[in-house]
Protein backbone atom coordinates (compact mmCIF):
# COMPACT_ATOMS: atom_id res chain seq x y z
CA UNK A 1 0.00 0.00 0.00
CA UNK A 2 0.93 3.58 -0.15
CA UNK A 3 1.81 5.65 2.69
CA UNK A 4 -1.21 6.33 4.62
CA UNK A 5 -2.83 10.06 6.36
CA UNK A 6 -1.64 8.41 9.73
CA UNK A 7 1.95 6.38 10.14
CA UNK A 8 1.78 6.76 13.87
CA UNK A 9 0.57 4.04 16.36
CA UNK A 10 -0.72 6.25 18.57
CA UNK A 11 -2.53 7.94 15.98
CA UNK A 12 -3.81 4.85 14.66
CA UNK A 13 -4.46 3.09 17.64
CA UNK A 14 -6.80 6.43 18.58
CA UNK A 15 -8.41 5.98 15.95
CA UNK A 16 -9.18 2.72 16.36
CA UNK A 17 -10.36 3.11 20.14
CA UNK A 18 -12.90 6.15 18.65
CA UNK A 19 -14.12 3.32 16.45
CA UNK A 20 -14.75 0.92 18.78
CA UNK A 21 -16.24 3.54 20.80
CA UNK A 22 -18.80 4.50 18.00
CA UNK A 23 -20.09 0.80 17.98
CA UNK A 24 -20.34 0.54 21.65
CA UNK A 25 -22.37 3.80 21.82
CA UNK A 26 -24.59 2.81 19.44
CA UNK A 27 -25.19 -0.58 20.31
CA UNK A 28 -26.08 0.31 23.37
CA UNK A 29 -29.68 2.47 21.97
CA UNK A 30 -32.26 0.72 23.02
CA UNK A 31 -34.57 2.16 20.26
CA UNK A 32 -34.36 3.96 17.05
CA UNK A 33 -32.18 3.39 13.90
CA UNK A 34 -29.32 1.65 15.78
CA UNK A 35 -31.55 -0.68 18.02
CA UNK A 36 -32.70 -1.45 14.49
CA UNK A 37 -29.17 -1.73 12.56
CA UNK A 38 -27.84 -3.95 15.64
CA UNK A 39 -30.63 -6.29 15.29
CA UNK A 40 -29.17 -7.28 11.88
CA UNK A 41 -25.31 -6.17 11.90
CA UNK A 42 -23.36 -7.42 15.15
CA UNK A 43 -21.65 -5.45 16.51
CA UNK A 44 -18.35 -6.94 16.45
CA UNK A 45 -18.92 -6.86 12.71
CA UNK A 46 -19.32 -3.11 12.42
CA UNK A 47 -16.18 -3.28 15.06
CA UNK A 48 -14.37 -5.12 12.64
CA UNK A 49 -15.47 -3.14 9.05
CA UNK A 50 -15.00 0.50 10.84
CA UNK A 51 -11.11 0.26 10.60
CA UNK A 52 -11.03 -1.51 6.97
CA UNK A 53 -12.91 1.66 5.79
CA UNK A 54 -10.32 3.35 7.26
CA UNK A 55 -7.27 1.35 5.24
CA UNK A 56 -9.52 1.32 1.97
CA UNK A 57 -9.63 5.52 2.19
CA UNK A 58 -5.73 5.91 2.52
CA UNK A 59 -6.22 6.97 6.38
CA UNK A 60 -4.54 4.25 8.24
CA UNK A 61 -2.55 1.04 6.93
CA UNK A 62 -1.25 -2.13 8.19
CA UNK A 63 1.94 -1.55 6.02
CA UNK A 64 3.18 0.70 3.23
CA UNK A 65 5.80 1.84 1.08
CA UNK A 66 7.01 5.07 -0.39
CA UNK A 67 9.66 6.33 -2.92
CA UNK A 68 11.78 9.15 -0.93
CA UNK A 69 12.97 12.27 -2.85
CA UNK A 70 16.69 10.27 -3.18
CA UNK A 71 13.94 7.47 -5.58
CA UNK A 72 14.57 4.89 -2.58
CA UNK A 73 12.08 3.04 -1.79
CA UNK A 74 10.90 3.09 1.94
CA UNK A 75 8.74 0.63 4.17
CA UNK A 76 6.95 0.85 7.06
CA UNK A 77 4.69 -0.99 9.26
CA UNK A 78 1.87 -0.40 11.92
CA UNK A 79 3.12 -2.50 15.09
CA UNK A 80 -0.80 -2.70 16.37
CA UNK A 81 -1.36 -6.46 15.03
CA UNK A 82 1.36 -8.04 16.78
CA UNK A 83 0.61 -6.18 19.78
CA UNK A 84 -2.74 -7.18 19.87
CA UNK A 85 -2.42 -10.68 18.71
CA UNK A 86 0.85 -11.17 21.11
CA UNK A 87 -0.40 -9.37 24.34
CA UNK A 88 -3.52 -8.42 24.49
CA UNK A 89 -5.18 -11.73 23.13
CA UNK A 90 -3.31 -14.52 24.93
CA UNK A 91 -4.23 -12.40 28.13
CA UNK A 92 -7.91 -12.22 26.94
CA UNK A 93 -7.42 -15.93 26.83
CA UNK A 94 -6.53 -16.25 30.12
CA UNK A 95 -9.21 -13.89 31.32
CA UNK A 96 -11.75 -15.28 29.61
CA UNK A 97 -11.41 -18.57 30.81
CA UNK A 98 -10.63 -18.18 34.30
CA UNK A 99 -14.14 -19.07 35.11
CA UNK A 100 -14.21 -21.97 32.85
CA UNK A 101 -16.16 -25.44 33.53
CA UNK A 102 -13.49 -27.86 31.31
CA UNK A 103 -15.83 -30.37 32.02
CA UNK A 104 -18.63 -28.49 30.64
CA UNK A 105 -16.64 -27.83 27.63
CA UNK A 106 -15.49 -31.52 26.78
CA UNK A 107 -19.95 -32.35 27.78
CA UNK A 108 -20.44 -30.49 24.46
CA UNK A 109 -20.40 -33.35 22.60
CA UNK A 110 -18.47 -34.57 19.60
CA UNK A 111 -20.67 -32.27 17.04
CA UNK A 112 -17.54 -29.61 18.03
CA UNK A 113 -14.78 -32.03 16.47
CA UNK A 114 -17.13 -33.37 13.72
CA UNK A 115 -17.21 -29.88 12.73
CA UNK A 116 -13.63 -29.05 12.81
CA UNK A 117 -12.74 -32.15 11.13
CA UNK A 118 -15.46 -31.16 8.37
CA UNK A 119 -13.73 -27.57 7.96
CA UNK A 120 -10.18 -29.28 7.38
CA UNK A 121 -11.98 -31.87 4.49
CA UNK A 122 -13.12 -28.47 3.29
CA UNK A 123 -10.05 -27.12 2.71
CA UNK A 124 -8.41 -30.11 1.54
CA UNK A 125 -10.80 -30.64 -1.56
CA UNK A 126 -11.97 -27.00 -1.92
CA UNK A 127 -8.73 -26.22 -3.97
CA UNK A 128 -8.13 -29.09 -5.74
CA UNK A 129 -11.84 -28.32 -7.31
CA UNK A 130 -11.63 -24.83 -7.72
CA UNK A 131 -8.98 -25.46 -9.79
CA UNK A 132 -10.65 -27.73 -11.77
CA UNK A 133 -13.40 -25.55 -12.50
CA UNK A 134 -11.86 -22.32 -13.06
CA UNK A 135 -9.46 -24.55 -15.41
CA UNK A 136 -12.88 -24.69 -17.78
CA UNK A 137 -13.32 -20.52 -18.41
CA UNK A 138 -9.76 -19.72 -17.56
CA UNK A 139 -6.84 -22.24 -18.04
CA UNK A 140 -4.15 -19.54 -17.29
CA UNK A 141 -5.43 -18.44 -14.20
CA UNK A 142 -4.86 -22.12 -12.58
CA UNK A 143 -1.16 -23.32 -15.42
CA UNK A 144 2.41 -21.86 -14.96
CA UNK A 145 4.98 -24.12 -14.88
CA UNK A 146 8.05 -25.21 -12.24
CA UNK A 147 8.17 -23.04 -9.27
CA UNK A 148 5.64 -20.54 -10.43
CA UNK A 149 2.75 -23.12 -10.82
CA UNK A 150 0.19 -22.14 -9.43
CA UNK A 151 -0.61 -24.99 -7.54
CA UNK A 152 2.45 -24.66 -5.72
CA UNK A 153 1.19 -21.27 -4.15
CA UNK A 154 -2.15 -22.57 -3.26
CA UNK A 155 -0.43 -25.25 -1.46
CA UNK A 156 0.47 -22.28 0.92
CA UNK A 157 -2.85 -21.45 1.09
CA UNK A 158 -3.95 -24.84 2.26
CA UNK A 159 -1.49 -24.53 4.95
CA UNK A 160 -2.41 -21.67 6.15
CA UNK A 161 -6.10 -22.38 6.09
CA UNK A 162 -5.53 -25.70 7.94
CA UNK A 163 -3.32 -24.60 10.33
CA UNK A 164 -1.73 -21.34 10.59
CA UNK A 165 1.14 -19.18 9.45
CA UNK A 166 3.62 -21.66 10.59
CA UNK A 167 2.72 -24.30 8.35
CA UNK A 168 1.88 -21.99 5.52
CA UNK A 169 6.21 -21.02 5.67
CA UNK A 170 6.27 -25.13 5.89
CA UNK A 171 4.28 -25.63 2.70
CA UNK A 172 6.49 -22.56 1.07
CA UNK A 173 9.51 -24.54 2.06
CA UNK A 174 8.04 -28.16 0.98
CA UNK A 175 7.14 -26.88 -2.24
CA UNK A 176 9.56 -23.58 -3.26
CA UNK A 177 7.17 -21.22 -4.68
CA UNK A 178 8.98 -18.69 -6.41
CA UNK A 179 8.96 -15.85 -3.47
CA UNK A 180 8.31 -13.18 -6.02
CA UNK A 181 4.89 -14.25 -6.60
CA UNK A 182 4.37 -15.38 -3.04
CA UNK A 183 2.83 -12.29 -2.48
CA UNK A 184 -0.07 -12.66 -4.26
CA UNK A 185 -0.76 -15.86 -2.14
CA UNK A 186 -0.80 -13.64 0.44
CA UNK A 187 -2.99 -11.42 -0.83
CA UNK A 188 -5.45 -13.92 -1.64
CA UNK A 189 -5.51 -15.17 2.05
CA UNK A 190 -6.39 -11.79 3.56
CA UNK A 191 -9.09 -10.87 1.19
CA UNK A 192 -10.93 -14.15 1.20
CA UNK A 193 -10.09 -15.28 4.60
CA UNK A 194 -10.92 -11.62 6.13
CA UNK A 195 -14.37 -11.73 3.78
CA UNK A 196 -15.53 -15.18 4.91
CA UNK A 197 -14.71 -14.42 9.07
CA UNK A 198 -17.16 -11.53 8.41
CA UNK A 199 -19.65 -13.43 7.24
CA UNK A 200 -19.20 -15.53 9.72
CA UNK A 201 -19.86 -12.47 11.85
CA UNK A 202 -22.82 -11.37 10.51
CA UNK A 203 -24.21 -14.81 10.73
CA UNK A 204 -23.88 -14.65 14.41
CA UNK A 205 -26.56 -12.05 14.17
CA UNK A 206 -28.95 -14.69 12.56
CA UNK A 207 -27.99 -17.70 14.81
CA UNK A 208 -31.29 -18.26 16.33
CA UNK A 209 -33.11 -18.49 12.76
CA UNK A 210 -30.25 -20.53 11.29
CA UNK A 211 -29.97 -23.03 14.32
CA UNK A 212 -33.85 -23.31 13.82
CA UNK A 213 -33.40 -24.32 9.95
CA UNK A 214 -30.16 -26.33 10.87
CA UNK A 215 -33.18 -28.27 13.63
CA UNK A 216 -30.01 -27.71 15.96
CA UNK A 217 -30.10 -28.66 19.81
CA UNK A 218 -28.19 -26.08 21.32
CA UNK A 219 -29.12 -27.22 24.68
CA UNK A 220 -25.59 -28.13 25.76
CA UNK A 221 -23.86 -24.59 24.52
CA UNK A 222 -26.58 -23.06 26.67
CA UNK A 223 -26.22 -25.30 29.57
CA UNK A 224 -22.39 -24.40 29.57
CA UNK A 225 -23.38 -20.22 29.17
CA UNK A 226 -25.99 -20.66 31.96
CA UNK A 227 -23.19 -22.46 34.20
CA UNK A 228 -20.53 -19.26 33.80
CA UNK A 229 -23.84 -16.61 33.66
CA UNK A 230 -24.92 -18.49 37.33
CA UNK A 231 -21.46 -18.80 38.38
CA UNK A 232 -20.47 -14.85 38.17
CA UNK A 233 -23.56 -13.69 39.78
CA UNK A 234 -23.18 -15.90 43.08
CA UNK A 235 -19.59 -14.11 42.90
CA UNK A 236 -20.29 -11.19 41.63
CA UNK A 237 -18.88 -8.14 43.73
CA UNK A 238 -18.05 -4.18 42.84
CA UNK A 239 -14.67 -4.26 41.73
CA UNK A 240 -12.47 -2.14 43.57
CA UNK A 241 -8.55 -0.83 42.46
CA UNK A 242 -6.83 -3.88 44.05
CA UNK A 243 -9.05 -6.50 41.62
CA UNK A 244 -8.30 -4.64 38.81
CA UNK A 245 -4.53 -4.54 39.41
CA UNK A 246 -4.57 -8.23 40.70
CA UNK A 247 -6.54 -9.10 37.29
CA UNK A 248 -3.68 -7.36 35.38
CA UNK A 249 -1.34 -9.77 37.04
CA UNK A 250 -3.24 -12.51 36.80
CA UNK A 251 -3.08 -11.71 32.76
CA UNK A 252 0.02 -10.45 32.14
CA UNK A 253 1.91 -11.86 34.09
CA UNK A 254 0.81 -14.97 32.51
CA UNK A 255 1.51 -13.56 28.99
CA UNK A 256 5.22 -13.01 30.36
CA UNK A 257 5.96 -16.46 31.29
CA UNK A 258 4.18 -17.59 28.06
CA UNK A 259 6.42 -15.58 25.68
CA UNK A 260 9.48 -16.70 28.22
CA UNK A 261 8.21 -20.72 27.68
CA UNK A 262 7.83 -20.28 24.42
CA UNK A 263 11.15 -18.64 23.19
CA UNK A 264 12.27 -21.47 25.40
CA UNK A 265 9.96 -24.11 23.33
CA UNK A 266 10.26 -22.55 20.20
CA UNK A 267 13.88 -22.68 20.35
CA UNK A 268 14.53 -25.95 21.36
CA UNK A 269 12.25 -27.73 18.87
CA UNK A 270 13.19 -25.84 16.12
CA UNK A 271 16.77 -27.33 17.02
CA UNK A 272 15.34 -30.79 17.48
CA UNK A 273 13.44 -30.87 14.40
CA UNK A 274 16.66 -29.03 12.20
CA UNK A 275 17.89 -32.45 13.28
CA UNK A 276 15.29 -34.77 11.45
CA UNK A 277 16.97 -36.49 8.45
CA UNK A 278 13.58 -37.01 6.43
CA UNK A 279 12.34 -33.01 5.17
CA UNK A 280 8.91 -33.68 5.43
CA UNK A 281 8.93 -35.61 8.92
CA UNK A 282 11.09 -31.72 9.72
CA UNK A 283 8.05 -29.91 7.47
CA UNK A 284 5.07 -31.62 9.39
CA UNK A 285 6.53 -30.67 12.70
CA UNK A 286 7.57 -27.30 11.75
CA UNK A 287 4.78 -25.53 13.85
CA UNK A 288 6.35 -26.99 17.01
CA UNK A 289 8.91 -24.17 16.21
CA UNK A 290 6.47 -21.47 15.87
CA UNK A 291 6.48 -18.89 19.28
CA UNK A 292 3.06 -18.25 18.55
CA UNK A 293 1.47 -21.48 19.02
CA UNK A 294 3.64 -22.18 22.03
CA UNK A 295 2.48 -18.77 23.45
CA UNK A 296 -1.27 -19.08 22.71
CA UNK A 297 -1.00 -22.81 23.59
CA UNK A 298 0.75 -22.30 27.28
CA UNK A 299 -1.33 -19.19 28.43
CA UNK A 300 -4.43 -21.23 27.94
CA UNK A 301 -3.17 -24.19 29.88
CA UNK A 302 -2.48 -21.98 32.78
CA UNK A 303 -5.44 -20.66 32.42
CA UNK A 304 -7.69 -23.45 32.78
CA UNK A 305 -4.83 -24.77 35.57
CA UNK A 306 -5.86 -21.46 36.82
CA UNK A 307 -9.72 -21.99 36.66
CA UNK A 308 -9.36 -24.44 39.70
CA UNK A 309 -8.26 -21.83 41.92
CA UNK A 310 -9.62 -19.30 43.43
CA UNK A 311 -8.37 -17.11 40.74
CA UNK A 312 -11.43 -18.24 38.80
CA UNK A 313 -13.74 -15.97 41.75
CA UNK A 314 -12.27 -12.88 39.69
CA UNK A 315 -14.89 -13.37 36.99
CA UNK A 316 -17.05 -11.43 39.56
CA UNK A 317 -14.64 -8.20 39.48
CA UNK A 318 -15.33 -8.72 35.82
CA UNK A 319 -12.09 -10.70 34.24
CA UNK A 320 -13.99 -11.45 30.99
CA UNK A 321 -15.64 -8.22 30.54
CA UNK A 322 -11.23 -7.17 30.66
CA UNK A 323 -10.78 -10.22 28.33
CA UNK A 324 -13.68 -8.90 25.83
CA UNK A 325 -12.14 -5.65 25.99
CA UNK A 326 -8.97 -7.09 24.28
CA UNK A 327 -10.19 -8.66 21.73
CA UNK A 328 -12.33 -5.97 20.55
CA UNK A 329 -8.95 -3.91 19.87
CA UNK A 330 -7.59 -7.57 18.07
CA UNK A 331 -10.80 -7.46 15.85
CA UNK A 332 -10.22 -4.05 14.91
CA UNK A 333 -6.64 -4.24 13.93
CA UNK A 334 -7.85 -7.00 12.03
CA UNK A 335 -9.76 -5.08 10.09
CA UNK A 336 -7.25 -2.65 9.55
CA UNK A 337 -5.58 -5.46 7.35
CA UNK A 338 -8.32 -5.72 4.83
CA UNK A 339 -8.14 -2.65 1.84
CA UNK A 340 -11.74 -3.50 0.32
CA UNK A 341 -10.57 -2.46 -2.84
CA UNK A 342 -8.00 -5.26 -3.02
CA UNK A 343 -11.46 -7.33 -4.05
CA UNK A 344 -11.21 -5.95 -7.14
CA UNK A 345 -7.62 -6.56 -7.70
CA UNK A 346 -6.12 -9.94 -9.30
CA UNK A 347 -9.44 -11.30 -9.71
CA UNK A 348 -8.08 -14.60 -10.93
CA UNK A 349 -6.17 -15.69 -7.62
CA UNK A 350 -9.27 -13.98 -5.90
CA UNK A 351 -11.91 -16.33 -7.64
CA UNK A 352 -9.57 -19.44 -6.86
CA UNK A 353 -9.87 -18.54 -3.25
CA UNK A 354 -13.82 -17.55 -3.42
CA UNK A 355 -14.83 -21.06 -4.80
CA UNK A 356 -12.24 -22.80 -2.31
CA UNK A 357 -13.94 -20.77 0.13
CA UNK A 358 -17.13 -21.98 -0.75
CA UNK A 359 -16.64 -25.35 -1.58
CA UNK A 360 -15.67 -25.12 2.78
CA UNK A 361 -18.56 -23.68 3.73
CA UNK A 362 -20.89 -25.90 1.47
CA UNK A 363 -19.67 -29.19 3.30
CA UNK A 364 -19.79 -27.28 6.88
CA UNK A 365 -23.60 -25.73 6.02
CA UNK A 366 -24.26 -29.69 4.45
CA UNK A 367 -22.98 -31.47 7.23
CA UNK A 368 -24.08 -29.76 9.75
CA UNK A 369 -27.30 -29.79 8.76
CA UNK A 370 -27.01 -33.89 8.72
CA UNK A 371 -26.09 -33.74 12.06
CA UNK A 372 -27.91 -30.86 13.61
CA UNK A 373 -25.21 -29.28 14.53
CA UNK A 374 -25.47 -25.73 15.95
CA UNK A 375 -23.88 -22.65 14.06
CA UNK A 376 -21.14 -21.91 17.10
CA UNK A 377 -19.68 -25.35 16.40
CA UNK A 378 -20.23 -24.34 11.82
CA UNK A 379 -18.62 -21.08 13.31
CA UNK A 380 -15.60 -22.08 15.34
CA UNK A 381 -14.97 -25.00 13.43
CA UNK A 382 -14.25 -23.28 10.27
CA UNK A 383 -12.57 -20.49 11.70
CA UNK A 384 -10.09 -22.70 14.03
CA UNK A 385 -9.25 -23.97 10.18
CA UNK A 386 -8.71 -20.86 8.53
CA UNK A 387 -8.30 -18.31 10.98
CA UNK A 388 -6.41 -19.92 13.95
CA UNK A 389 -5.74 -18.96 16.95
CA UNK A 390 -5.74 -15.52 16.54
CA UNK A 391 -9.53 -14.79 14.84
CA UNK A 392 -11.09 -18.44 16.52
CA UNK A 393 -11.30 -17.57 20.04
CA UNK A 394 -12.91 -14.41 18.60
CA UNK A 395 -16.00 -15.92 16.86
CA UNK A 396 -16.71 -18.15 19.71
CA UNK A 397 -16.48 -15.29 22.27
CA UNK A 398 -19.05 -13.31 20.24
CA UNK A 399 -21.51 -16.22 21.14
CA UNK A 400 -20.39 -15.82 24.80
CA UNK A 401 -16.76 -14.84 26.30
CA UNK A 402 -17.12 -17.95 28.53
CA UNK A 403 -16.81 -20.11 25.06
CA UNK A 404 -13.69 -18.76 24.24
CA UNK A 405 -11.58 -21.82 25.22
CA UNK A 406 -13.24 -23.94 22.69
CA UNK A 407 -11.90 -21.94 19.47
CA UNK A 408 -8.51 -22.07 21.04
CA UNK A 409 -8.59 -26.10 21.82
CA UNK A 410 -10.13 -26.74 18.22
CA UNK A 411 -7.48 -23.74 16.65
CA UNK A 412 -4.45 -26.10 18.63
CA UNK A 413 -5.75 -29.05 16.79
CA UNK A 414 -5.56 -27.16 13.72
CA UNK A 415 -1.65 -26.24 14.23
CA UNK A 416 -1.11 -29.61 14.84
CA UNK A 417 -2.47 -31.26 11.51
CA UNK A 418 -2.25 -28.72 9.47
CA UNK A 419 1.04 -29.13 7.56
CA UNK A 420 0.08 -33.10 7.23
CA UNK A 421 -3.61 -31.97 5.56
CA UNK A 422 -1.74 -29.44 3.24
CA UNK A 423 0.24 -31.81 1.92
CA UNK A 424 -2.73 -34.26 0.94
CA UNK A 425 -4.28 -31.24 0.02
CA UNK A 426 -1.31 -30.31 -2.53
CA UNK A 427 -1.26 -33.88 -3.93
CA UNK A 428 -4.56 -33.28 -5.28
CA UNK A 429 -3.92 -29.57 -6.29
CA UNK A 430 -0.81 -30.90 -8.28
CA UNK A 431 -3.42 -33.39 -10.20
CA UNK A 432 -6.17 -31.24 -10.53
CA UNK A 433 -4.07 -29.03 -12.42
CA UNK A 434 -2.42 -31.62 -14.69
CA UNK A 435 -6.09 -32.91 -15.88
Amino acid sequence: MEQPLFTNDAIVFGILMISLGFVFYTESKTSGFWHKFYKIVPGLFIAYFIPAIFTTIGAIAPEWQNTNTSGEVVKGSSQLYYVASRFLLPAALVLMTLSIDLKAIFNLGSKALIMFFTGTVGIIIGGPIAILLISLVSPETVGGADFDAVWRGLSTLAGSWIGGGANQTAMLEIYQYNPAKYGGMIFVDIVVANVWMAILLIGIGKKDAINKWLKADTSAIEELKEKVISFTQKIQKNPTLTDYMIILAIAFGTVGFGHFAASFLAGFFKGLISGISSEITRNIFTFLGSKFFWLVSISTIIAVLLSYTKAKNYEGAGASKIGSIFIYILVATIGMKMDLTMIFDNWGLIIIGIVWMSVHAGLLILVAKLIKAPYFFLAVGSQANVGGAASAPIVASAFHPSLATVGVLLAVFGYAIGTVAAIGCTILLELAASV
